[in-house]
């Protein structure tokens, strides 16, 4: 990737509307980010403008100068399992050792208000299975976040997804831990833009790149509600294992974690118990590749920014939509175009505003 290419995708991943799904879609349909960049105002109808290249520029120093650097999805680096999910974030802001996104990781997270005895053997935990080879991964917060991360650190790599921008810590008195992590081996990775506060709506997109980076998903001390069950339930989506440490029935923030095992978690109560299920890390898992979906069709590489959303072939497509979400696959089963072909129409169709392309691989016309 030339300098140019990676500042054009760090621009095309930070302008206003385009999303995880849609910035994949968007490398796919035009190939390189510099082309997706400069159709996307026509293509949208205006509706999306994209980012300034002078903010992203200063975006791009602020991390260097920080001592980070920056991670593109289909590129070299960026973690496999991670880009596996439905929705992986397009750039991550790295602080660390790249190396400690190779590894097999396991997921630690819990209650911020945690018991002095969930800490205990969220530590205790972190160490043995950071000791046994496993990158131990949570979310950098109070309770049993830190306490996964200190135990990892004792045993070998533990690696903090944050809410907020790389140099915003959170809480405030946990910068000193994310420094150490960074320093010894570690690694700090934020999804939002250098500088960002770190707010309530950002903690359930931390939470898929913590579910995301792990084999597996142990939880110690989570009341009924909590984020820790959104990060549960997030790994369960992705495919990951679950696990559960069992507390105290009446203690409030043990309902969420006992329902867990209630419900076929893995119980807990050494690092054996989740090693013995844990799966093998995944080998050689395949790049997402931009233009992938053009393989197999060398006609239409030549032809992928020619607007296809006012075509005979789009009003095939669109006569097949309605309010009601229906599934892209059904979509392409039942109009008689290649499967390339209905992706970069719906494409352009909800650049244009007028489809809504949902989680699940769905689709329906939009309003």
């Amino acid at each position: 990737m030339t300098p140019a290419e990676a500042l054009a995708c760090l621009r095309l991943a930070r302008t206003e509307g385009v999303g995880a799904q849609t910035y994949r879609r968007l490398l796919e349909r035009f190939l390189r980010a510099e082309a997706a960049l400069d159709a996307l105002p026509s293509f949208s109808k205006g509706r999306l403008t994209p980012f300034p290249a002078a903010e992203a520029e200063r975006e791009w120093e602020a991390v260097a100068k920080f001592g980070g650097r920056f991670l593109f999805l289909g590129q070299p680096g960026y973690p496999g399992l991670l880009a596996e999910l439905s929705d992986p974030p397009p750039v991550l802001a790295m602080l660390g050792d790249p190396a400690a996104l190779e590894g097999s990781a396991v997921a630690i997270v819990g209650a911020r208000n945690a018991s002095a005895g969930g800490r205990r053997i969220a530590e205790e935990l972190a160490e043995a299975l950071a000791r046994a080879g496993q990158v131990v991964v949570s979310g950098a917060a109070r309770g049993i976040d830190a306490a996964a991360h200190l135990g990892g650190l004792r045993g070998g790599r533990t690696v903090a997804a944050v809410a907020g921008g790389l140099d915003q810590p959170y809480p405030r008195e946990h910068g000193p831990l994310q420094a150490r992590i960074a320093a010894e081996g570690g690694a700090i990775l934020a999804e939002a833009p250098f500088g960002t506060a770190p707010l309530a709506r950002h903690f359930p997109r931390r939470n898929r790149i913590i579910a995301g980076l792990s084999l597996g998903v142990v939880v110690v001390e989570a009341a009924h509600r909590s984020g820790t069950l959104i990060t549960a339930r997030l790994g369960l989506e992705a495919g990951r294992e679950l696990y559960a440490v069992p507390g105290s029935p009446l203690d409030p923030r043990c309902r969420g974690s006992n329902d867990l095992i209630r419900q076929g978690a893995h119980l807990v109560e050494t690092a054996e118990d989740v090693l013995e299920h844990l799966p093998p890390a995944p080998r050689d898992l395949p790049l997402f590749v931009p233009g992938s979906v053009w393989q197999g069709n060398a006609a239409l590489p030549e032809t992928a920014a020619a607007p296809l959303s006012d075509s005979d072939d789009a009003a095939q497509v669109i006569d097949l939509l309605g309010p009601t979400p229906v599934s892209v696959d059904e979509v392409m089963r039942r109009c008689h175009l290649s499967p390339s072909v209905v992706q970069a129409i719906l494409l352009d169709l909800e650049l244009a505003g007028r489809v809504e392309l949902l989680p699940g691989n769905r689709v329906a016309l939009s309003g």
